[in-house]
Parts: C-alpha cells; sequence; structure tokens
C-alpha cells in the first residue's frame, strides 16, 4: 500500500483519515469493553491521576511531583493486583470479541416463549438458569455443555427444567433465536457482599454477569422467584412485567408492549 504515497490525495488526505477514523473506533471498542467489565473505575482513576500529574508538572509543584514519582511504580503493581480479575477479562473479551460483527439481537417471541415457560416453572417452583448472549462470545460456556442448536420454545425450556433430568442442573443458553447448550456451567461470584441467602444458581448467574455481557434470568427452586443478572449486578424477586421490560431493553428489542400478545 506504500505506492499510495506517491498521490498527493491518498498521501495528504484519505490514509491520515483512514488512520484516525480506524484508531478512534479501537478506542471505542476498547471503552465498551472497559465498561462491560467493570474495569472503567480503573481507567477514570487512571485519568484523574494523569491530570493530577499534568496540573503539578504546569505548576512545577515539586513536593507533588516528588511523591507521585515515587508512588508511581507502587501504584502500578497496586492496580495490576487489586484489578486482576478485571485486567484478565479484558484481555479474555479481546480475544472472544468481534469487533466488526453488529450486535445480535434475539426476536420478541423469543423472549416470550422464554418468559412463559419461566412462569410455569416459577410456579412449580423449579430451579432454572437462561442465559442471554449479547456481544462476548459464549464458547467457553457452551463448550461446557451439551450442544441442542434447536428452535427455542417453551416446551424445549420445560422439558430441560421441568424435571430432575441430566441438563436441569446447568443452564442453558440461548443465542441468535436458537437454544444453543443446556447443562453448561457458569462461573460462581466471588462477591464478598452477595447475599447469603444466594445458593449456587443465583451465585453462577452473577458471576457470569461479571465476566461477560450476557443477561441471565434465574428462577428460584425454594421461592420461585425471578431474578435477572447483567452488567456485574444481580436484581431478585422481579415480576415478569419489570423481567420483560428489561429483556427488551437489554436485548435491543425497542419496547415491551408492541410484542406482549405474541404467542408461541
Amino acid at each position: 500500500m506504500t505506492f499510495l504515497k506517491d498521490f498527493p490525495i491518498f498521501g495528504d488526505f484519505i490514509l491520515p483519515a483512514v488512520d484516525i477514523i480506524l484508531l478512534a473506533y479501537l478506542l471505542y471498542k476498547l471503552y465498551q469493553i472497559l465498561e462491560e467489565t467493570r474495569a472503567v473505575q480503573l481507567l477514570r482513576g487512571a485519568v484523574i491521576l494523569a491530570l493530577v500529574y499534568a496540573v503539578a508538572w504546569l505548576l512545577q509543584l515539586s513536593t507533588l511531583l516528588w511523591i507521585l514519582e515515587i508512588l508511581a511504580p507502587g501504584l502500578f503493581i497496586g492496580v495490576a493486583i487489586v484489578f486482576q480479575p478485571e485486567l484478565r477479562n479484558i484481555i479474555a473479551r479481546i480475544g472472544q470479541r468481534e469487533l466488526f460483527r453488529g450486535k445480535s439481537r434475539q426476536k420478541p417471541f423469543q423472549i416470550e416463549a422464554v418468559l412463559n415457560a419461566a412462569e410455569v416453572l416459577a410456579g412449580r417452583k423449579r430451579g432454572a438458569l437462561v442465559v442471554f448472549g449479547r456481544k462476548t462470545g459464549m464458547k467457553n460456556i457452551i463448550d461446557t455443555g451439551t450442544g441442542i442448536n434447536a428452535d427455542l420454545s417453551s416446551s424445549l425450556i420445560l422439558t430441560i427444567f421441568g424435571h430432575d433430568g441430566p441438563l436441569h442442573d446447568g443452564a442453558a443458553v440461548v443465542q441468535g433465536g436458537k437454544l444453543v447448550a443446556a447443562g453448561c456451567f457458569l462461573p460462581l461470584s466471588n462477591q464478598p457482599d452477595i447475599r447469603r441467602s444466594f445458593g449456587t444458581r443465583h451465585r453462577a448467574a452473577l458471576g457470569l454477569a461479571e465476566e461477560t455481557d450476557a443477561v441471565v434470568l434465574a428462577i428460584s427452586e425454594e421461592t420461585g422467584a425471578l431474578t435477572l443478572a447483567y452488567d456485574g449486578n444481580i436484581f431478585y424477586d422481579l415480576d415478569e412485567e419489570e423481567i420483560r421490560r428489561r429483556l427488551h431493553e437489554l436485548l435491543g428489542l425497542g419496547s415491551a408492549e408492541s410484542t406482549e400478545g405474541s404467542v408461541v
């Protein structure tokens, strides 16, 4: 491509513009990954420290500069230790993410299929975990379960979770309009302040929400309560309408009212 630089219009305008656009796009995607892994706090802290250092350098605040220069190596090591899980997740997401692929969306009727089954399972107090993949690749999670790759329906979900079968204790993964796998193992959350009443199912839902951008629907086996986990947080005992509204918003489906009457 170096021969293009022989043409002034390419060397002076086109190539610099392409360079800037690609760099801006990559920086934007990197910031999205930081937001999804909650490591955006790390970025904000680094920006604040950089601003403090810049002000100290401009005003020649020798004492503050001396302190910052002494603390810098220790801060770098400390950040690497404290944010080790977040840094690991960032690297994993960069490897999993397809940067130039558009956001995959679930169809409204698929949400209704899951909600119809969830209502039945909650009434029976049958525990369940359903994972809705978004941008982050789910291959490492799917590989822990049994591949199904079937059209999503309420009856299929009830078949998996309605009885004590071999796939009941794991999670079902939904992607691209299909129930791609069931019986999948999810990472458990290590949050020290998580409610003690939460069992393994809810800890698994939160654990996946901490490591990926997936949305996880959990049904309690003890109470039948419906719970959503996403963006590193868990929201316990939501009613069906709130679950529907949040799923439509999180999965990019628009308003829930327009599809509420869908039948599967």
